[in-house]
């Protein structure tokens, strides 16, 4: 086991209040950090709020402030919020600090120490308009990959590619809406390909997702693209050396930096826990595990860039990257119209912090799936595991304890040891499930021991049986707290707050972790008062969430019309049109590039109980294989079998696009089970 492990969070952006698509990572985060410390790892986690870049620039102009000032009061806010949502980072610092422009400063000079930066005159977007280049985020345009709309200059938030702004499609200024006309500017470019043997080797040892593994790995078959990292001024950040105030770092420079620079702000005002360099200095960190967590947006970020700066300037590189989905609210994307882009402030108006972390933990897994927050089943969640479950079972036991037999605790009798044996087996596979991002499993663990022991103290019937046998009754309850302190155990990640009220409550020796969860009760031990642990959430605090959260700022703005064509509808029919298709509901469980065609993508799809389909499908330009893996899709399953050079297509996935590298393909609900008629 590793002396020494390091997590971060990715860097929450300073240019806007907290939602809670933040706290799916960060909520994630956490939890993982708190259940290593709870199986006795030595764990750190480093975080900061990142400061730079054009986005923050445009605000502090809009705002007549200096972008320190806005970044300040925006770490502030972003702080407290995490506090009061128990995210128990050991610093919570930010990138716009003397310690990340200090070790951004040396990672430069070695890289050009090295020839790995090149200088080059390029023809950069110039707004006539507002007399300026536009950096990244001061252009917006159509993505030059997959033609998606609006995107800003950098990297396309819908595929995922990174560009340079003057490779957008009709592009136009970010501020004033001009076009753009291009002109000379010197930049700085790292020339990225010099490091694909080095890449080749950290990807294939570093701790990655499969699938993320092969989709950065075609960016690297595919040619790894030389990397501009300087911005002309106008630009918050920091000033490259030798081009004070005319030339800044790109903020995807530094920022990840800003890992560093907090554990070199942490290491300083702790100088008894750890020196700096047994974290971040290649030589003496053979010990230390680094984690990065993040969205899926800043794959290609973290995993190539950020390794190549690290190997180049003697840091250690990250033993594990971990990729997360994105957040979705009610089956849909976030919308202030409709109320479901909620700030997290919001929410903890209405409701505990823990409720939330419950959930969201509940549903994590180990994959890059997006996760849905539909409120209905959050209030059935809660109510049902938290509430009815968990709090019930130790409400039930600690109240008949205190109330009837003087809170003293008896001998667990015989007939609950093999649930308790059972129940010290889920513990043992607890640490595990956590540290591999399996909270969702872990919590389930903790569901199921609940449920058997409420139904032995249910069938034991303590009261009734205290009028005649008041010690047997006692010893039933007690096997039951036994229980409530295993739960709370593995809770005590995700819920914190619970597991100290259980603590409290019981009045143990020692606050919960892993290793003494399961130790006995001591027979005669006098417990304290019971602590309430969980409410119901009244449907209608959810409603109040969403109304609190919708944007009220007049109607919204009529739709602009369409820039494109699409072909006419087709001749009017009756519903007995659509009776001879049967759509089925897929799985895709593999899919694979077919040798031999540009287009065609080989699929297994799993129908259920109707068996898996193999089926060929054109969509190669816009899919790799691996971004499929996993999808629910529409699948016209009663189709003709088509004999193939290939060989047999036995169905067709229904997708949208009228070009072939603009392909859209019909994705479901997860929720939904592959066979399913879709009526």
């Amino acid at each position: 086991m590793p002396r020494r492990v390091l997590v971060t969070a990715a860097l929450p952006y300073a240019n806007g209040s907290p939602h809670l698509g933040h706290l799916l990572e960060y909520i994630q985060t956490d939890v993982h950090v708190r259940a290593r410390k709870l199986a006795g790892e030595d764990v750190i986690f480093m975080w900061a709020v990142d400061t730079h870049g054009t986005p923050i620039e445009l605000r502090a102009r809009r705002e007549g402030v200096a972008p320190a000032d806005l970044v300040a009061r925006m770490h502030a806010e972003h702080a407290q919020v995490y506090r009061d949502f128990g995210i128990g980072s050991d610093i919570f610092y930010t990138t716009h600090s003397d310690e990340t422009r200090r070790h951004a400063e040396f990672i430069y000079e070695k890289m050009r120490e090295a020839g790995q930066i090149e200088k080059r005159t390029t023809r950069q977007l110039y707004c006539p308009k507002d007399q300026m280049f536009l950096p990244d985020r001061f252009v917006k345009g159509t993505c030059p990959f997959c033609g998606a709309t609006d995107q800003y200059g950098d990297v396309c938030e819908k595929c995922g590619h990174t560009y340079n702004p003057t490779e957008l499609k009709e592009p136009h200024c970010a501020i004033c809406g001009t076009t753009p006309e291009l002109r000379d500017s010197e930049h700085l470019f790292v020339s990225l390909g010099r490091f694909e043997g080095f890449l080749r080797e950290w990807l294939g040892s570093a701790r990655l997702q499969p699938a993320v593994r092969n989709y950065v790995m075609r960016w690297v078959d595919d040619g790894l693209r030389d990397w501009d990292i300087s911005r002309d001024a106008p630009y918050f950040g920091f000033s490259i050396p030798g081009y004070e105030d005319k030339k800044f770092f790109y903020v995807w420079f530094d920022a990840p930096v800003g890992y560093i620079g907090a554990t070199q702000k942490w290491c300083d005002e702790h100088p008894d826990r750890a020196a700096f360099a047994s974290y971040w200095r290649a030589d003496q960190s053979q010990d230390t595990e680094i984690v990065h967590v993040i969205g899926k947006d800043i794959v290609y970020f973290h995993t190539l860039f950020w390794p190549a700066m690290l190997q180049s300037a003697g840091y250690t590189t990250p033993s594990r990257v971990h990729v997360h989905g994105w957040l979705t609210v009610n089956g849909e994307k976030m919308s202030k119209t409709r109320g479901t882009f909620i700030l997290a402030r919001t929410y903890l108006d209405h409701l505990p912090a823990d409720y939330l972390r419950y959930y969201f933990a509940a549903k994590l897994g180990p994959e890059q799936d997006d996760i849905d927050l539909d409120m209905s089943d959050f209030v059935a969640r809660v109510n049902s595991d938290l509430a009815s479950k968990a709090a019930n079972l130790a409400s039930r036991c600690h109240k008949f304890i205190v109330g009837r037999l003087e809170g003293k605790l008896g001998a667990v009798p015989a007939d609950a040891e093999p649930l308790m044996a059972k129940a010290r087996e889920a513990l043992a596979q607890v640490p595990a499930l956590y540290a591999n991002f399996e909270s969702g499993k872990a919590l389930r663990l903790a569901i199921e021991i609940c449920g058997e022991f409420d139904a032995y103290i249910t069938a034991q019937e303590p009261w009734k049986v205290i009028a005649k046998d008041p010690e047997r009754a006692r010893a039933v309850c007690t096997a039951g707290l036994w229980a409530s302190k295993v739960i709370a155990a593995i809770f005590k990640p995700v819920l914190p707050k619970w597991a100290a009220m259980v603590e409290e409550g019981l009045r143990l020796e020692a606050p919960l972790d892993f290793v003494n969860a399961a130790a006995p009760l001591r027979e005669g031990h006098t417990i304290g008062a019971y602590v309430n642990l969980a409410e119901r959430i009244d449907p209608k605090v959810l409603e109040a969430i969403i109304e609190a959260s919708k944007d009220t700022i007049g109607a919204p703005p009529a739709p602009e019309a369409p820039s494109y064509t699409v072909e006419p509808l087709a001749a009017e029919a009756g519903i007995e049109a659509f009776s001879p298709v049967d759509l089925r509901v897929g799985k895709v469980l593999a899919a694979a590039r077919v040798k031999g065609s540009d287009k065609l993508l080989q699929l297994t799809i799993d129908l259920g109980p109707l068996g898996q389909r193999n089926i060929f499908s054109g969509i190669g330009p816009s899919y790799a294989p691996e971004q499929l893996v996993g999808k629910h899709v529409v699948v016209f399953a009663n189709l003709k079998p088509r004999k193939m050079r290939f060989g047999t297509s036995e169905g067709m996935v229904l997708a949208a696009g009228a070009k072939d590298d603009a392909i859209t393909v019909l994705e479901l609900d997860p929720r939904s089970l592959p066979g399913d008629k879709i009526s």
